[in-house]
């Protein structure tokens, strides 16, 4: 059995790093939504939800893929997907191509409230994310998120390209 090794303990500048990044990490999304809930009614995880299915294709998801791409889990999208159903903002329906799965699909009234919402959520996004950083900066914060991301999941797959739900709904045909 080998002995156990000493942790790689952070250096003084690693160590106010960290402290930095995990208070924003707790911070910014209490902050997002907290704008959200007070100019829109809506959950910062609602109005991801909502702005995803306005990015899709025909304003359908299955549900499964909904969950993965709002970085939440199955059960938490079905409590929320219920909550924005009675809204009239969602509707479910089972996958006509396979029974197993279930369709989120945006109603005309759900992609009228995250239009309605987005200038809101962007104009913060851009006030407590984009404006303090310089260009360089915010080129930086990408590629340091990207290189968190692969290391907490190597089989992220998504493209580096690939929107995120922060940015203004899709515009209507």
């Amino acid at each position: 059995m080998d002995a156990p090794q000493d942790p790689r303990w952070l250096d003084a500048e690693e160590g106010q790093a960290w402290r930095a990044l995990a208070s924003t990490l707790v911070r910014l999304p209490a902050a997002l939504d907290a704008q959200l809930r007070r100019d829109a009614g809506l959950s910062h995880f609602e109005y991801q939800v909502l702005a995803l299915l306005s990015e899709a294709p025909g304003r359908t998801l299955r549900m499964s893929e909904l969950a993965t791409q709002a970085e939440g889990s199955l059960p938490r999208l079905s409590q929320v997907a219920a909550r924005l159903e009675q809204r009239g903002w969602v509707r479910r329906t089972p996958d006509p191509a396979d029974g197993r799965y279930t369709l989120a699909i945006l109603t005309g009234q759900g992609r009228a409230k995250v239009t309605e919402a987005a200038p809101g959520h962007v104009q913060e996004v851009r006030r407590l994310v984009f404006d303090p950083l310089t260009k360089t900066q915010s080129r930086q914060l990408r590629e340091i998120g990207r290189r968190i991301i692969r290391a907490i999941d190597p089989g992220d797959h998504r493209p580096d390209d690939q929107p995120l739900p922060a940015a203004t709904p899709a515009q209507a045909p």
